[in-house]
């Protein structure tokens, strides 16, 4: 059974590597460079940023918020 699952881990593996390169090398830059012409690359990386930084003080409040509660237990 565990020879089992070692094959088909690696026929998954094998499928996702093919699935990597199925898409044309050269016009790989294309949509990037249409969306930096429009201007639109802009917007996308700000959104990004945007949820990147909302994520990061998500997690720093829930952080403090789970130090204060593990300060009321001990003490």
């Amino acid at each position: 059974m565990h020879n089992l699952k070692r094959i088909g881990f690696v026929i998954a593996l094998s499928m996702l590597n093919l699935l990597a390169f199925s898409q044309d090398v050269t016009n790989g830059a294309q949509p990037v460079d249409l969306m930096r012409s429009n201007g639109k690359i802009y917007v996308v990386v700000a959104v990004i940023a945007t949820i990147m930084i909302g994520l990061f003080i998500y997690l720093f409040s829930l952080d403090r918020k789970i130090k204060k509660l593990e300060d009321q237990q001990k003490g």
